[in-house]
């Protein structure tokens, strides 16, 4: 009996050492497990904070930018959005910069087949068309000694759709008829670069050479090397400003880039739109220096003629006109040569004199010396005395303040630093936009 609670205590123990080592394994194995599964949870976690894609980050809880008020109502938010990306052009400070105020534009249409697709609503195509055309009506109110032409690339080719004109109503002419416009094939960046650089070469040096294209391809059939057409603008001085709506390409950004234009890609309609028309007001001049018999450099400064027409009456007897070779009572007449043309501003086509109103002068003066950005009030105390109602349209501003915004005034007031008048959201951005002249200072 000894010897077999011996034998037994032996093959226990020996069990018992085969479990214990058989508990380690297993123990090693779950940590090992949890080590596995700890570092797959913080690599999950690491890759959900790194965004993939740089586009996703406009989409991260979106939904929280909107919020309920007391009543259950999304109108509050909605406003407030609005308000905001009213003055969002406005917030930047405004300071005197040279400008040119003659400007020529030649607008490059994507017309390939990749304007058919309907990421866009409802397609590249037709908003193409509808943006261009407020495009153009906004470009002219805000630059009207300017004249803009339309060029086309479809099909591997470069067409000119529509003559450098500085009547707005023959630019929107010329993109009109939609059937005209119908894309096909395969667009071309050089060619129609190249029609652009041809219609602006005859330009005389004080006024601007600016090309803008909407560009809804990924490819570009081009019959030469493009990097020679783009060091050929470069010499002329041609600004390029591409706006993208499918993706980034090289190419775009060097044309952008190396001319000093600008580039951007639209993540959706209101964003197209807003690339567009951050386009409407005159660039910036580059900087050319002379240098002067003590070493110093000045700007250059160049004087041109320009002349001031006479309107003829409704009741003038019927004539030729110099520009379209038809007989009309209404026009205007060169203060040169006497010879008639239809609409100003424009170029005497008889002795080549740049004819402009003064009205139109004046307005292309206000991109110059624009209007400072209001002050927008912040505390109730600082609200002056006696200061009920907005100054420009009497409009009584809010008795009750709203949470604090960036960029917004709680109490809906925004103050000239000039004649310390308060205006209310609205008058301030018409003032900025559209009259240029404070109401309050006349500044």
């Amino acid at each position: 009996m000894p010897p077999k609670h011996i034998d037994d205590m032996d093959i226990d123990s020996d069990y018992s050492d085969i479990s214990i080592e058989l508990g380690n394994i297993s123990k090693g194995r779950n940590r090992k497990g949890k080590a596995t599964d700890k570092r797959k949870q913080d690599k999950g976690k690491a890759k959900a904070k790194e965004q993939a894609y740089t586009w996703e980050a406009s989409f991260t809880r979106s939904w929280d930018t909107v919020q309920e008020d007391e009543a259950g109502s999304l109108q509050t938010s909605v406003e407030d959005l609005m308000a905001r990306g009213r003055r969002r052009r406005l917030l930047a400070p405004a300071s005197a910069i040279r400008r040119t105020i003659i400007r020529h534009l030649i607008l490059i249409l994507d017309l390939s087949s990749a304007m058919m697709d309907r990421d866009m609503r409802p397609t590249r195509f037709d908003l193409m068309l509808q943006y261009a055309r407020e495009f153009i009506t906004e470009w002219f109110d805000q630059n009207p000694l300017g004249q803009i032409g339309v060029v086309g690339m479809r099909a591997g080719l470069g067409e000119r759709i529509g003559e450098m004109s500085g009547n707005p109503q023959e630019v929107l002419k010329s993109i009109s008829d939609r059937i005209k416009l119908e894309p096909t094939g395969e667009p071309s960046l050089q060619n129609a670069i190249e029609i652009a650089c041809g219609t602006m070469s005859h330009l005389p040096t004080h006024s601007s050479r600016e090309i803008l294209i909407i560009f809804g391809s990924l490819t570009t059939c081009d019959p030469g090397n493009i990097h020679d057409t783009l060091e050929s603008c470069f010499k002329s001085k041609v600004r390029i400003s591409v706006v993208a709506l499918a993706a980034e390409m090289k190419i775009c950004r060097d044309l952008c880039d190396k001319t000093g234009g600008q580039f951007g890609v639209a993540m959706n309609e209101g964003h197209f739109k807003d690339l567009l028309f951050e386009l409407v007001p005159p660039p910036a001049q580059r900087a050319i220096t002379r240098t002067a018999g003590t070493g110093t450099t000045n700007p250059a400064a160049d004087l041109m003629m320009m002349g001031f027409p006479t309107r003829l009456p409704d009741a003038s007897p019927r004539s030729l006109c110099v520009c379209h070779s038809e007989m009309k009572s209404q026009g205007f007449l060169c203060p040169r040569c006497l010879s008639k043309v239809c609409d100003v501003p424009t170029d005497c086509d008889i002795c080549g004199l740049m004819i402009v109103s003064s009205p139109h002068l004046a307005r292309s003066y206000h991109h110059l010396f624009p209007v400072k950005p209001y002050d927008a009030v912040q505390n109730e105390s600082d609200i002056l005395e006696g200061s009920t109602a907005c100054h420009a349209c009497a409009r009584p501003f809010p008795t009750k303040a709203a949470p604090a915004k960036e960029g917004l005034s709680p109490v809906g007031r925004y103050r000239c630093p000039d004649c310390h008048n308060d205006f209310c959201s609205e008058c301030d951005v018409f003032v900025h936009d559209v009259v240029h002249c404070c109401p309050g200072c006349g500044k």
